[in-house]
């Protein structure tokens, strides 16, 4: 584990994995206690629990949770035992829950998400830092009182498209997105590439629910045969300049598939 050691000397000053919170599931070794003691010396706080019942080293395991590692594991775990470390592993305490009012001072962003209007009022958006970024990605464009911000004694700034300073007499400025719609339909953060793969598989399944013969679709929700999945991907590789190698018919009689799909059944997921 030399090339770890070395990592850890060269790293452990700087501290790159600072407020880091990481957990892992694997065996529990002596070499992989190297592993957990390096993520640990450079800043993270460690949960471990073990991926295997039987290899576990009781000492190692032990080692580590007086070093102040959190490890559920020891060696013939029940099946029980193995699903009872895991829960407990990854049952770490979750964000701070706290009012808006509360650390409106100190946020650098707020996204509003709650389906409710007037969520971030006028007194909020007054409290603000300067230079913090407003954005709703909840309920039309009530959640953020942006009405409140329409007086004379604030200016507007258009920045660019879908970008709004709003000026206080102080010089503070609030970035507004969107006027408080909603972001990701106004600011267009979906990736057209993204979309086409949405819109060309809506459009396959369209084809083919008004082609098949009348009885094969009830009033139900059915899930894309993995070869129109696979069929759509194939449409896009042109646009990323993607080469397929086609299976030989020797290939695909050993793995027991069509040659051209489809390659995995239908329940799977990628």
């Amino acid at each position: 584990m030399s090339a770890l050691i070395s990592l850890r000397k060269r790293a452990q000053g700087e501290k790159p994995l600072a407020g880091a919170k990481i957990v892992g599931c694997t065996h529990i070794t002596a070499q992989t206690a190297v592993l957990i003691e390096t993520l640990c010396a450079l800043g993270a706080q460690c949960r471990w629990s073990a991926c295997n019942i039987y290899s576990t080293q009781n000492e190692v395991a032990a080692a580590l949770a007086e070093a102040g590692v959190a490890v559920f594991a020891w060696k013939g775990e029940s099946e029980d035992d193995f699903w009872w470390c895991i829960d407990r592993c990854v049952n770490m305490d979750g964000f701070r829950v706290v009012k808006l009012s509360e650390v409106i001072r100190q946020v650098d962003v707020v996204i509003t998400c709650t389906g409710n209007k007037n969520v971030v009022t006028r007194e909020h958006l007054d409290r603000m830092k300067n230079s913090c970024i407003v954005c709703n990605m909840g309920h039309s464009n009530t959640e953020i009182d942006v009405t409140s911000l329409r007086t004379p004694e604030l200016t507007w700034e258009r920045v660019r498209s879908q970008v709004d300073h709003v000026i206080w007499p102080d010089g503070k400025r609030v970035v507004l997105l969107a006027e408080g719609r909603l972001l990701n339909l106004s600011c267009s953060t979906v990736p057209t590439f993204v979309l086409s793969i949405t819109a060309t598989t809506q459009a396959l399944a369209l084809i083919e629910l008004y082609n098949a013969p009348e009885g094969r679709y009830k009033q139900d929700v059915y899930l894309l045969p993995k070869k129109m999945d696979e069929y759509v991907a194939s449409l896009h590789l042109p646009s990323f300049d993607a080469h397929l190698t086609e299976l030989t018919d020797d290939q695909a009689k050993y793995l027991g598939l069509n040659k051209n799909g489809p390659f995995k059944p239908n329940y799977y997921r990628y």
